[in-house]
């Protein structure tokens, strides 16, 4: 590659660093682009875990996540150092740790590895070049991808921030969602096996996997409005007056007050499913009544997950129906209650259904 063309390239690079949202994408292009400009066969973005002191692999070429020590490997000497790190002869050289390539069938010959760090001086990450295609890796190589590095830095920190602040939304949300259950004296297991219930059928509908997780993580809060309801009402043992019926329809919408944000895709969500999830197909549901592809997916998928897992567990005031009995009541009210083309793949799933219902079972009352 000529100069021009690598000069071309690199212009090609801040434009499309400037302009590109989606992270992952973001980091596929730099890679790309890395591999491109130094004439290499693979590269590799790693994370630095410091509290487990590992690597982990958020880019790769060619392989799946791989996770090392950050005490073994030339990534791990690179991240440790804080210093480029540029190997001739892999397997002659103390610095390289073989155990990638017996893993994965690859045979790694040079190696450029060029270290992250945040604005404090600290290591985020590595960012590594595999193989030249033509001779080995040269200063120029590395000058190369230096200048790149400090906009892969700047945008991992950003991504790990974004992360921590993900895992805390997640524990907020299951916190909560324990709450809700204490509330109801029924069981944790129950909001937990509505998320896998709803995730498993997210799955089968074809979402992609990042939806499938956000719907693991916030079907689980379908009913936190009824933290808002009085206990008198909640917990009454006996058949609820029509006037009573009205307030704990009031917990989807207590539920998607409490949890709506706008700006925050996972609380978003949150609330939708907390707001729709006793919506019904046909119209004839709460709050709204809202009717079909009106009613979002993930709360036609949720009102079929919660009202059988609800129907087949024991509560203090009535006995669990039969796994038979409540699978028979799904498919009876497709087309009024239930999404039809979702009663279909739920029924069409069974035994996985049944092997979370073993996976996450009630303590007896």
């Amino acid at each position: 590659m000529t100069d021009s063309e690598k000069l071309e390239l690199l212009i090609d690079f801040e434009k499309t660093v400037a302009r590109e949202r989606d992270l992952d994408t973001l980091l596929w292009k730099m890679a790309d682009f890395a591999r491109d400009i130094v004439n290499a066969d693979r590269c590799s973005i790693y994370i630095y875990d410091e509290k487990r002191d590992e690597l982990w692999t958020k880019v790769a070429h060619e392989v799946e996540r791989i996770r090392i020590p950050a005490s073994k490997g030339v990534a791990g000497y690179t991240a440790l150092s804080k210093e480029i790190q540029i190997v001739v002869d892999a397997y002659d050289d103390f610095r390289f740790n073989p155990d990638i390539d017996r893993a994965t069938g690859y045979l790694t010959q040079t190696l450029l590895s060029i270290p992250l760090v945040d604005h404090n001086d600290r290591t985020i990450g590595v960012f590594q070049a595999i193989n030249k295609k033509e001779g080995i890796f040269t200063l120029e190589d590395a000058e190369l991808m230096l200048f790149m590095s400090n906009y892969a830095s700047a945008t991992l920190e950003n991504a790990i921030l974004n992360e921590r602040l993900r895992k805390n939304q997640l524990k907020l949300i299951d916190k909560l969602s324990n709450a809700a259950e204490f509330k109801d004296v029924e069981t944790s297991n129950h909001t937990k096996r509505v998320g896998e219930i709803a995730a498993l059928l997210a799955h089968h509908t074809g979402l992609p996997e990042e939806e499938v997780e956000q719907i693991r993580a916030t079907a689980p809060m379908h009913d936190i409005g009824k933290i808002g309801i009085s206990d008198d009402i909640l917990l009454k043992a006996g058949p609820l007056t029509p006037e009573e019926f009205e307030t704990i329809k009031r917990h989807t919408l207590i539920g998607y007050d409490l949890l709506r944000d706008e700006e925050e895709e996972i609380l978003h969500l949150a609330a939708t499913i907390a707001l729709e999830h006793h919506e019904h197909f046909d119209g004839s549901g709460y709050p709204y009544g809202k009717r079909g592809s009106c009613i979002s997916l993930e709360g036609r998928i949720v009102a079929i997950a919660d009202v059988f897992d609800a129907l087949s567990s024991a509560r203090p005031y009535k006995r669990p129906w039969s796994l038979d009995e409540a699978f028979d009541y799904v498919e009876k009210h497709a087309g009024s209650h239930f999404d039809p083309d979702l009663v279909a793949i739920f029924l069409n799933h069974r035994d996985e259904i049944e092997a979370i219902k073993n996976r996450f079972k009630d303590t007896e009352f």
